[in-house]
């Protein structure tokens, strides 16, 4: 939040060009390295790499600086087991009934099915919830602004301090998510926008191939 006021900004570090074409290669070089993984060692994670993990999310710029998001840190064994099981009842009736056929033939060459048994093994699982509004001191509404472009950044920024801390991650986004909100309790004003599964990577883990869009592909210069 703001009070309206305006401080010098004392933190910047500008650096010489040389160094930031470096600097810039070096962390495109690691963020190119990341994948989405979808079997996970039931190894621990120190809780200290997560708390400075979503410090860094919850850093993101946000409409207003409402900061209109909430991650919720699940490890307990039971929980995450509930998760699992109603994801499942969802997936199978989103791979049996919902999915249409051209959705289901752009997942074929992922191997994708109804099962989740990564939500159980990995030793965390950190559900993002948006907040449609937020509570003002007296119990009223607060209006949040951009919400899913705030979220989505500061998801981002997630995902890319989970890896450059060393960890596999994968964004499961489950269908109807809803159950989120009942199984963690969460209040009426936030929706599941995202589970980030985190971890390290089952011994062999395999990935699919992938190629990714080149820079002619995806970014104009005018």
């Amino acid at each position: 939040m703001t009070d309206g006021k305006y401080v010098l900004w004392t933190s910047y570090s500008e650096y010489p060009p040389e160094e930031m074409i470096q600097r810039a290669t070096s962390f495109r070089g690691d963020m190119q390295r990341r994948r989405s993984v979808r079997d996970f060692s039931d190894r621990a994670v120190p809780r200290e790499v997560l708390e400075d993990c979503l410090l860094t999310a919850g850093s993101a710029p946000s409409g207003a600086n409402m900061q209109p998001w909430s991650f919720v840190v699940v490890s307990d064994p039971e929980t995450k087991r509930r998760i699992r099981a109603a994801a499942e009842l969802e997936e199978r009736e989103f791979y049996r009934r919902r999915a249409g056929a051209e959705w289901l033939e752009a997942l074929s060459s992922l191997g994708t099915n109804y099962q989740k048994p990564f939500l159980e093994t990995a030793p965390y699982l950190i559900v993002v919830f948006s907040q449609s509004y937020g509570a003002a001191p007296d119990g009223s509404k607060v209006k949040h602004y951009f919400v899913r472009e705030s979220v989505g950044i500061a998801t981002g920024l997630l995902f890319a301090v989970l890896h450059h801390a060393g960890l596999a991650t994968l964004p499961y986004t489950p269908s109807r998510p809803g159950f989120l909100n009942e199984i963690l309790n969460r209040p009426d004003n936030e929706r599941p926008f995202l589970v980030a599964v985190v971890g390290y990577p089952a011994e062999g883990v395999t990935v699919p191939q992938l190629t990714r869009k080149s820079l002619d592909e995806i970014a104009t210069f005018v």
